[in-house]
């Protein structure tokens, strides 16, 4: 069976916190975080926007991307974002959507 993995960030409402995570299920875990059900980060951070997300069908790859990203300049997270996203809209309609 195919399983997909995500890389991705969320946001604040004003692009000022960035939050990179992997997950197995986009939807649920943009809703996790969306809801502030799980404590952490973008609990307080109110890391609710999703603007970035890659796919990958290895764990291990995706486990080596989050960690890289997470290792990059803010200037250089917003490159990223920026050409993946450049409007910064929150993507998770379009990702739970197309999932």
């Amino acid at each position: 069976m195919y399983k997909t993995y995500y890389v991705y960030m969320m946001t604040s409402a004003r692009n000022t916190a960035l939050y990179t995570g992997i997950t197995n299920d986009i939807n649920r875990r943009v809703a996790e975080h969306k809801s502030g059900a799980v404590p952490g980060f973008t609990q307080k951070y109110c890391c609710h926007k999703l603007v970035y997300y890659e796919e990958y069908s290895d764990v291990s790859q995706a486990i080596i991307r989050e960690k890289v990203i997470k290792k990059y300049s803010r200037a250089k997270k917003d490159a990223l974002i920026n050409k993946f996203n450049p409007e910064w809209e929150d993507l998770a309609v379009a990702a739970v959507s197309s999932k």
